[in-house]
């Protein structure tokens, strides 16, 4: 400590420094979280996306065999009319 500033300044200074110091670490205390959240989700996310994908595949292909299925019935019934009308005569 200085002998030739009072008392109140050299406190001042202190606690300002020690102000300093703090906000410093705290952000990067900060940063170091931010990168760490990054890892996390970037290892989470694709499962969750995959997830969505799947479901989405799902949806198409039972949205297709409906089709299908509708399709069938459709050229069945038609077929069937044909013979009803072959067997009429």
């Amino acid at each position: 400590m200085d002998d030739e500033k009072p008392i109140t300044e050299q406190a001042m200074e202190t606690i300002s420094t020690a102000v300093e110091a703090t906000k410093d670490a705290a952000v990067t205390a900060v940063k170091k979280v931010k990168k760490a959240a990054k890892k996390v989700a970037k290892k989470v996310a694709p499962k969750k996306a995959s997830k969505k994908k799947a479901k989405k595949a799902a949806k198409k292909s039972s949205k297709k065999a409906a089709k299908r299925s509708v399709k069938k019935t459709a050229r069945k019934a038609a077929k069937s009319k044909k013979k009803a009308k072959k067997a009429k005569r």
